[in-house]
């Protein structure tokens, strides 16, 4: 299992992906934010894909005022280190607030996740 989401975030990013993958247009609550502790990246995932469990989707802020919805692969993310070579790493405390659609204006408004 990926060591940077819990077995609870798998379960609920791949109900989010089957929803995606059905077609349904969904704006879910995030379900994990991930970073580097010493860089600016920032991932706010939303849904996985069910086909290959490694695909996340959500907002992509890669620290460099252009935060945009994408994709990323957990398993490239889990080979990532900054600067100082440390890992990308899961945000124990982050409880979502409010739908992915707005955590994304509101970091194109601001050119980063503010939160």
């Amino acid at each position: 299992m990926n060591r940077l989401i819990t077995d609870e975030e798998r379960v609920q990013l791949l109900a989010h992906g089957q929803a995606r993958a059905a077609g349904r247009a969904i704006d879910p609550l995030p379900v994990v934010r991930l970073f580097t502790p010493d860089a600016h990246a920032t991932w706010l995932l939303a849904a996985l894909d069910p086909e290959d469990g490694d695909t996340a989707w959500g907002v992509v802020d890669l620290g460099i005022s252009m935060p945009e919805l994408g994709i990323v692969k957990l398993s490239d993310l889990a080979s990532i280190v900054g600067p100082n070579k440390q890992p990308v790493m899961r945000d124990r405390y982050f409880e979502a607030v409010r739908p992915l659609s707005e955590y994304l204006r509101l970091a194109q408004e601001n050119g980063s996740i503010v939160d």
